[in-house]
Order: C-alpha cells, then sequence, then structure tokens
C-alpha cells in the first residue's frame, strides 16, 4: 500500500465512488470540485492507493484566504500590519466511511499545512483557515494547535510559522 496525494483528476480519479457520510461534502466532490479547480476557486487534493489509483480515499479543498485582524487572538496580533492577514483556507476536508479511522484526516491536514507552509516561502501566507462543521470536528482541528477566531467558534486558524 503506496499511499499518494495528487490534485484531483477527472479523467483519473472516480469522484461518484466517494461517500464520507456528510453530503455537502460528497455532493461537493461529486459536483463542484473539478468546475471550483477549472475556474481557480479552489484545488481538491485526493489521497489514493497507488494499487487503487481511481479510488479516492479522501480529499481537502484549498484555496487563497484572508484573515481580518479582529479574527485573531490577542497574542497573534504581534508585529502584524493594519490589513488582513493573507491566508490560506482549506474549505473541506473528509475521509471516506469505509476508511475513517486510519489516520487519513491526520495525512490530508498535514499535506495542507506543508503546502501552506511552502506557499509562505513564495507568496506569504500567515495562517491556514478552516471552518469547522460541527463541534467535534472542531475538536479535532483544535488537538492541532488551531485556535478558534474571535467571532465564530466553528471558525479556527492555525498560525504559520517559517521556523
Amino acid at each position: 500500500m503506496a499511499l499518494r496525494i495528487t490534485l484531483l483528476d477527472g479523467k483519473l480519479h472516480d469522484r461518484s465512488g466517494f461517500s464520507c457520510g456528510i453530503a455537502a461534502l460528497d455532493d461537493y466532490l461529486h459536483q463542484r470540485a473539478g468546475q471550483h479547480q477549472r475556474d481557480g476557486i479552489a484545488t481538491t487534493h485526493v489521497l489514493t492507493d497507488d494499487a487503487q489509483p481511481a479510488r479516492i480515499l479522501g480529499f481537502c479543498a484549498l484555496s487563497a484566504a484572508q484573515l481580518h485582524l479582529s479574527e485573531l487572538q490577542q497574542g497573534d496580533l504581534k508585529r502584524l500590519p493594519a490589513y488582513p492577514v493573507p491566508a490560506m483556507r482549506m474549505g473541506r476536508l473528509a475521509v471516506s466511511a469505509s476508511e475513517q479511522g486510519k489516520g487519513y484526516g491526520q495525512l490530508l491536514l498535514g499535506h495542507a499545512v506543508n503546502l501552506a507552509l511552502s506557499v509562505r516561502q513564495t507568496m506569504g501566507v500567515r495562517v491556514l483557515i478552516v471552518d469547522a462543521k460541527d463541534a467535534q470536528a472542531a475538536a479535532f482541528y483544535e488537538r492541532y494547535g488551531f485556535r478558534p477566531t474571535t467571532s465564530k467558534a466553528l471558525s479556527l486558524y492555525l498560525p504559520i510559522s517559517a521556523a
């Protein structure tokens, strides 16, 4: 088993065979992910196994974003300019219902953090933002250091540090 994370390829990856058990996430992958990728709105990164490269085990969708200073916790405001902070947004993260509990969500989250670190070196990204669907999802992100924004309990951010 060799896992791989690549950009969604509509000609290779079987989107219709994916189900995580949450209709909104399944619908996004089935109906909108390809179009958003073509239109430059978001990129969808899929987790696959080399033994079955068409089968999507999980995915995350990433896009450019910004976060207003008023959303950051007080301790994260040091040395920031007086305008919104450049960010990367992970709009969706899902793992196939048959593959949950294997650490694939953590793997996809790590991929998003690594991409944010890479983008920080070439363009500038200060935080990775997520909008958790519920308190359980928020707790998942908080285990990895995400902090709630000041205005919405289910919107969280992770400071991206070059060090």
